[in-house]
């Protein structure tokens, strides 16, 4: 998936929301910013390894939320699952 498909997709935005859209199985991809702080990122990067859920960081915090169509920059977002 790219950042076109994202701007597409039913998404959530944010560390926190990234976090409880996998906590209910509802994340079929994650972005990550390259530039994110490595702590604010590090635990959701754990959750995706241990789920097995496809991720990607090759994107700027600015890239990431314009993609998202918000006006600020964003460390994650995730694409939810379809029906």
């Amino acid at each position: 998936m790219t950042l076109q498909d994202l701007k597409m997709a039913d998404r959530v935005i944010g560390v926190k929301q990234v976090t409880k859209a996998i906590g209910k199985d509802l994340v079929s991809e994650v972005f990550l910013a390259s530039d994110a702080d490595e702590r604010v990122i590090k635990t959701l990067e754990a959750v995706c390894q241990e789920r097995m859920i496809p991720v990607q960081a090759d994107f700027t915090m600015s890239e990431l939320g314009k993609a998202c169509g918000i006006e600020v920059r964003a460390a994650a977002a995730a694409a939810l699952k379809q029906g």
